[in-house]
């Protein structure tokens, strides 16, 4: 009897760390199952390349298989938000862009989530850097001559995005609020049609993807003015940054990352970070990365969340001193 007791009071004992392992212990034995990268997007576009490149990585160095899941509506918002509501541990991950972690949480009036307070920054995987450009048929050659142009033509240029919210649009709103001009914005359904109109001449301008712009750059059809990223960009290194040409933090790019939902492990988001820095400073993905006109430094996940926090604080002023109304 007196053996039974012992035997009993030490399962007792054992029985709390058996049944509740620390987070620690946890992330040692990540990942024990298959892991999914939400891609709040159709397929096909960048962002879903870019999680198939990731997750092709991950499923070698984890050892477990790692699915992209299309989540697509709302503007990314409808995945982003399931991402959210997922565990915190380590299995549901989200391949996010600008669109619903800062640029809408900018316009909307009400959001799902909190971006800072719902989901756990991982790394940036990519960043793109926009390129303003005009027809040749508009006399000016720099970005200096544009702005004078511009200026003593108060109301009467026009820029186009390829629609009401987007990255071009509020990009062209931030060059309004740094340089003083006076432009009309003309939304269009999309970046082709707004593409076809200022390569006729019919809009003056538009501040858009770079890797969409450099086959009308390289041709002649299109002039550059300034690129948008901190750095030139290797494929248009003739083309001056809008810092350079006197617009200081004029910085935009379109970036991807990897987040988690919070609390998720600060020991498994290391790992995460670790092994998708592995697989982006390869010289296989860093080849695909150029030929898709992105960038990719390495940083780390306190590093890629400051940005993040940095770039939703840049669109809110945006927002806030162009006027632009809040949407539902």
């Amino acid at each position: 009897m007196k053996r039974l007791l012992k035997f009993a009071l030490l399962v007792t004992l054992l029985a709390p760390v058996v049944a509740f392992p620390t987070g620690p212990a946890q992330a040692q034995g990540y990942p024990t199952k298959p892991v999914r990268i939400v891609v709040p997007f159709p397929p096909g576009g960048t962002i879903d390349i870019l999680a198939r490149l990731v997750s092709e990585g991950l499923a070698r160095s984890l050892g477990q298989s790692v699915v992209v899941d299309n989540r697509a509506g709302a503007g990314g918002i409808i995945g982003s938000h399931g991402v959210v509501q997922s565990p915190a541990d380590g299995y549901t991950l989200l391949m996010a862009s600008p669109g619903p972690m800062t640029v809408s949480p900018a316009l909307k009036e009400t959001m799902p989530y909190d971006t800072a307070k719902d989901l756990t920054p991982i790394i940036q995987v990519a960043a793109t850097p926009l390129v303003m450009v005009v027809p040749p048929s508009l006399p000016v050659k720099s970005l200096s001559e544009f702005v004078e142009y511009a200026k003593a033509r108060p109301g009467k240029l026009s820029f186009a995005s390829s629609g009401a919210g987007t990255s071009s649009h509020l990009s062209g709103e931030m060059f309004k609020l740094a340089t003083g001009v006076d432009m009309v914005h003309v939304p269009y359904k999309g970046g082709g049609p707004a593409l076809t109109d200022v390569l006729g001449g019919r809009i003056e301008t538009i501040i858009q993807l770079m890797v969409q712009m450099q086959p009308h750059i390289a041709s002649g059809k299109l002039r550059a003015l300034a690129i948008t990223s901190r750095e030139r960009a290797a494929g248009l290194p003739d083309v001056p940054t809008m810092i350079e040409s006197g617009h200081k933090d004029f910085e935009v790019v379109t970036w991807f990352g990897l987040f988690a939902p919070k609390d998720t492990p600060s020991e498994i988001v290391k790992r995460l970070n670790e092994e998708v820095s592995k697989i982006l400073s390869s010289p296989e993905t860093a080849a695909r990365l150029t030929e898709m006109g992105a960038l990719w430094r390495p940083n780390t996940p306190a590093e890629f969340a400051e940005f993040v926090r940095a770039d939703l604080s840049k669109w809110k002023h945006v927002v806030e001193k162009s006027g632009l109304p809040l949407q539902p």
